[in-house]
């Protein structure tokens, strides 16, 4: 989908900074239990002054801890002869190897749920109460994340950011619990590995269930359920946690079996700005479609920075279309500069919206989710709202109820000719509007670094 360019920020005036390293994540998707993500390895990084790393230890356990939000990771073998160890959680198990090797069924091939540049996520079984490994299909099903020194072949300096991220996930989620954010139930860290164990969800990922190929469509109720569920996990990282959340994007919202949402993938959260600062200054590190337009400039983060992200979401909720696509063309190659003046008036709005939703959704609930989204995408995070006020319009939009059509001679084609007529009237500006092989791409969505 095109390449996203990351720039590492400029905390001194009197010096220019080069542009970073251009990074692409990749995506294998099954649509089942926790989804991975990682980096393609192409590239060697560049640290934070722009040049490329190429020893240094001090200087690249900065940067990673930087990346990671403050937390310390341990470097790669060859770069470190110390690694900073995981915080003491008491709450998280810390499994053994073994006992992840035998619930995964030795990591068998058909236990995968996904793959990613910094390794691969599987499916196994465990004892509910003390989590030891039991047979297929007895017990809780869980998601183990796993490092793969394979992945790397000599980019050990990927192997490192990876782990950071793995190991900010572990300090942030093993003190966190909510209903709206997925569970880590433990780590391990054995012969130069790093697993993560988290609760299975069944459902997979918003994404998965907008994009791929084959997917029954969500219904308008469901949609605005795991809309309202987000924002609620949101509402508690800014408010109770008050940190930022800073990689909100459809693949991040897994869905258990009855469609509750919870984020996932905290290795970017950043603690949010302290003793009166509007923003942290950071590493540029997000999604390319979903980072806020301030941060990608200036690596300004603000806590309405996740509101600029929430809003593009909810925008591939009501289109069905993802936020960057590269084969659509230019003029509609970001969703956001595509849909935005069609979202001031209800005709207009009805030409994009999924027609997988048929007519089966409330106009008026439509119309109020999209004047959310264009103050969700306001250029100036100021000017958001909080994502208290944006939970606050999607309830009230969820009690909004469908009003039956009254039944016409020609009332079934003419209920499906706003739709056809979309894509008719627009088809200079998007080719296709949804595609026909469909599908998470695997190179749909990009990091910025």
């Amino acid at each position: 989908m095109g390449i996203c360019f990351g720039a590492p920020v400029n905390h001194s005036s009197a010096s220019t900074t080069k542009p970073a390293t251009l990074v692409a994540s990749r995506y294998i998707n099954k649509n089942n239990g926790f989804v991975g993500k990682g980096v393609s390895t192409k590239k060697v990084p560049r640290n934070i002054s722009g040049k490329r790393s190429t020893g240094g230890t001090t200087e690249r356990r900065k940067n990673y801890t930087e990346a990671a939000g403050g937390v310390a990771l341990p470097l790669p073998p060859a770069a470190a002869a110390t690694a900073a160890p995981i915080e003491c959680i008491p709450k998280l198990k810390e499994f053994t190897l073994a006992d992840l090797k035998k619930c995964t069924r030795d990591f068998r091939p058909d236990t995968i749920l996904g793959e990613g540049g910094f390794g691969r996520v599987f499916k196994g079984w465990v004892d509910p109460v003390t989590y030891a490994p039991s047979k297929v299909g007895v017990g809780l099903a869980v998601a183990v994340k796993k490092s793969s020194e394979d992945s790397y072949q000599g980019h050990q300096e990927w192997q490192a950011i990876g782990l950071v991220y793995m190991q900010a996930e572990v300090n942030f989620l093993g003190k966190c619990h909510h209903p709206n954010l997925v569970r880590l139930l433990g780590h391990c860290c054995e012969e130069s590995q790093f697993l993560l164990v988290y609760e299975y969800m069944p459902k997979g990922s918003l994404e998965g269930h907008l994009f791929r190929k084959g997917q029954e469509p969500l219904p308008w109720e469901i949609r605005l359920k795991i809309a309202i569920g987000a924002a609620r996990g949101l509402v508690f990282l800014h408010t109770s946690e008050k940190v930022i959340y800073r990689d909100f994007k459809a693949s991040n919202i897994l869905l258990d079996p009855a469609y509750n949402a919870k984020l996932s993938d905290f290795g970017l959260v950043k603690t949010g700005p302290m003793n009166g600062n509007s923003h942290v200054t950071t590493r540029i590190i997000g999604t390319q479609g979903y980072a806020a337009p301030e941060y990608v400039a200036t690596g300004h983060l603000y806590v309405k920075s996740d509101v600029y992200g929430f809003g593009v979401v909810l925008l591939e909720m009501l289109t069905g279309l993802q936020a960057v696509d590269s084969n659509r063309p230019s003029c509609a190659y970001s969703l956001v500069d595509w849909a935005r003046p069609s979202l001031h008036k209800k005709k207009l709005l009805k030409n994009i919206m999924d027609p997988g939703l048929g007519e089966e959704y409330s106009l008026k609930g439509a119309f109020q989710a999209a004047d959310l989204i264009l103050k969700c995408l306001e250029p100036d995070p100021k000017s958001r709202p909080s994502m208290e006020e944006v939970l606050t319009v999607l309830e009230k939009i969820n009690e909004i109820k469908k009003k039956p059509k009254s039944t016409k001679s020609n009332g079934r084609g003419h209920d499906q000719e706003p739709y056809s007529s979309a894509h008719n009237h627009h088809s200079s500006n998007r080719s296709p509007y949804h595609q026909k092989n469909g599908g998470v791409r695997a190179s749909s969505q990009h990091r910025v670094y």
